[in-house]
């Protein structure tokens, strides 16, 4: 088990631009031929602007000079041509961009996720019990599947506008260098309001990355079918409606204030840069009144200087974008980095060959808990014998069941299976040794066959398996009266699903978990629980010669189902306080003989 962690914050511009990097070979990497296409596009749109800038001067000039200069007309044509020529190359380049980034969006984001996804498949199950880790996960697929191209998006601006500038920087330095010093404190004032609250704008959704998922889970509940039932019975809609709320406006007058505070100190300096420009608008005006400047030079520094002020703004907004994005992307490296405590084994067999399922001085506590879920817990069951657990609510067993299946991984004491500890083996190896039917089985939204089929993936679409497990899971009645068998789709959440009772579920589920041959240890976690008297008894019955010759561990609330065990372990807070067979038990009178009494008497 590892606790989430937190990661180092982006110090510096060159952070940014290191990050930048990163998301840029992650871009080269999900298209080469979009990603030079976006290069090529970027340099064509940052170097046309200039040229047109220039050419428009030529324009002005040449129309001036015509009257006297019948010459000057060819050169003004050529001229009306060329910037002609730049502005429509400037309009394809700038549509290219805009589907470049349109398709590399789509994929980038296929990229990213598929990238967490396959981190979050190798998590343990603690890490998905922890939730900070969890609020890390939640953020990494909010915002990484768009951050990493919108870092390379910015980079490329910075540097079209780079260009650009470098352009009109060359033009304005004819003219002054105090207007290239004007230029470039005109487009300051833009940067310095956005760079000031990109850190506080963050801080803001990280710090309550909590609030937010919790409301995500309230639009969960109104909105997805498993709950509509209870929520609309017990009248729960206006409360969680109301609680959605309450989140909101906590959230909202923190979040208003960062907002008009950030528009303020923008406008306010923007108002800086607008004077900049108007200082500047004045002394070309003078110096073309004064005879210093022609009409076309007056034009052209006029549009350079306005386009050369919103260039160094864009350069400068990109590059405080940079800067907040890199610091989700380092989110992002944060989750993608969390140490796997897993250690993957590689034995395909274990040590000691038909020793079976031992358990040695097993305890287990749940990260933030004083009291541990099992203290000291022993045993071993044979090949071929079957050992039931048996205990009150919160006695472990579920717990235990975790740590026999490897969901969990021992920490204290060992869980081995002839003779290796578990996280010594090879988890195909290891899979395909057991099975397990869990309390709390998934029910997947696919169809019968493919929620029977999942138990064993490698056979997933064998059919002729599917009818096998299904018969001895006592679910072909079932199969045979849905609409379209095997092929029903289950669940309402799709169009023409189909929605089991609890206990049709619960045979789908024990299907499953029959489906591997191969499993000759089998773990299942109350596999009649959602049963009727009638229907467990028949369960029952066929649970016997399932387990016939094969290693079983049976956790059960239905002491019945725990009597078909060669072997009983009564668990009581964590320990093992009794173990025998049913009959010895009884005849004990303890713990065992008082649960068995209590539901005996609520069948007379």
């Amino acid at each position: 088990m590892g606790a989430a962690r937190e990661p180092e914050r982006v110090g510096s511009t060159s952070s940014a631009f290191a990050y930048s990097l990163r998301a840029l070979r992650l871009v080269w990497e999900t298209s080469r031929p979009l990603t030079v296409t976006l290069l090529v596009a970027t340099l064509v749109a940052g170097l046309a602007p200039t040229g047109a800038a220039y050419l428009a001067k030529v324009v002005v000039d040449g129309v001036i000079a015509a009257t006297d200069d019948p010459a000057a007309k060819v050169t003004t044509f050529w001229a009306i041509v060329g910037e002609v020529s730049l502005v429509g190359l400037l309009v394809v380049a700038n549509r290219v961009l805009s589907l470049s980034e349109q398709l590399l969006k789509a994929k980038l984001a296929h990229t990213v996720t598929h990238v967490i996804l396959e981190r979050a498949i190798r998590l343990d199950l603690t890490d998905f019990e922890d939730p900070t880790l969890h609020d890390r996960l939640e953020e990494a697929r909010r915002e990484a599947t768009q951050r990493p191209l919108s870092l390379v998006l910015r980079s490329f601006t910075l540097a079209r506008n780079a260009i650009a500038l470098t352009g009109y920087v060359a033009l304005l330095a004819q003219l002054s260098w105090w207007a290239v010093v004007a230029l470039l404190v005109a487009g300051l004032p833009a940067f310095i309001a956005e760079a000031r609250f990109s850190q506080e704008t963050f801080r803001f959704f990280r710090k309550h990355s909590p609030e937010n998922r919790e409301r995500h889970y309230v639009e969960t509940l109104l909105t997805r079918e498993q709950f509509a039932k209870e929520i609309g019975f017990f009248g729960l809609g206006p409360m969680l409606i109301a609680r959605y709320d309450e989140m909101f406006v906590a959230l909202y007058d923190e979040d208003r204030r960062i907002a008009v505070k950030r528009h303020l100190w923008g406008l306010a300096l923007g108002l800086l840069g607008t004077a900049a420009f108007l200082g500047a608008y004045l002394f070309i005006v003078l110096e073309t009144a004064d005879g210093e400047l022609t009409l076309g030079q007056m034009t052209m520094y006029l549009v350079v200087f306005r386009q050369g002020q919103g260039a160094v703004t864009a350069a400068l907004t990109a590059l405080g974008g940079m800067y907040e994005d890199a610091l989700y992307i380092e989110n992002l490296d944060a989750f993608l980095e969390h140490p796997i405590a897993r250690t993957a084994g590689a034995a395909q067999e274990g040590a000691e060959a038909g020793d079976g399922l031992r358990v040695e001085d097993l305890s287990w506590t749940y990260p933030g808990s004083t009291e541990p879920a099992l203290r000291r817990v022993s045993f071993h069951v044979a090949p071929g014998e079957t050992l039931a657990i048996v205990g009150h609510n919160g006695s472990g067993k579920s717990t235990l069941v975790k740590l026999l299946t490897r969901r969990y991984v021992a920490e204290e004491g060992a869980v081995m299976l002839d003779g290796r500890r578990l996280e010594e083996w090879d988890e195909a190896a290891l899979r395909a040794r057991m099975s397990v039917l869990f309390q709390d089985f998934n029910r997947f939204k696919l169809t019968v066959g493919e929620n029977v089929g999942v138990g064993d993936v490698e056979h997933m679409e064998d059919r002729a398996r599917w009818e096998a497990a299904t018969k001895r899971a006592l679910a072909t009645e079932l199969i045979d009266e849905l609409p379209e068998g095997f092929d029903t789709r289950l669940g309402k959440a799709f169009k023409d699903g189909t929605e089991l009772s609890g206990g049709q579920w619960q045979r789908v589920a024990f299907a499953r978990a029959l489906m591997r041959r191969s499993a000759d240890i089998l773990v299942f976690d109350e596999p009649t629980s959602a049963a009727d008297p009638r229907r467990q008894a028949e369960l029952d019955e066929q649970l016997r010669a399932i387990l016939e010759h094969r290693t079983a561990v049976i956790v059960s609330h239905r002491l019945a189902t725990a009597r078909i065990a060669d072997r009983i372990l009564v668990l009581d807070h964590g320990r093992v306080i009794e173990e025998g067979d049913h009959d010895a038990l009884m005849e004990r009178g303890g713990v065992y003989a008082s649960l068995f009494e209590a539901q005996a008497a609520g069948f007379r």
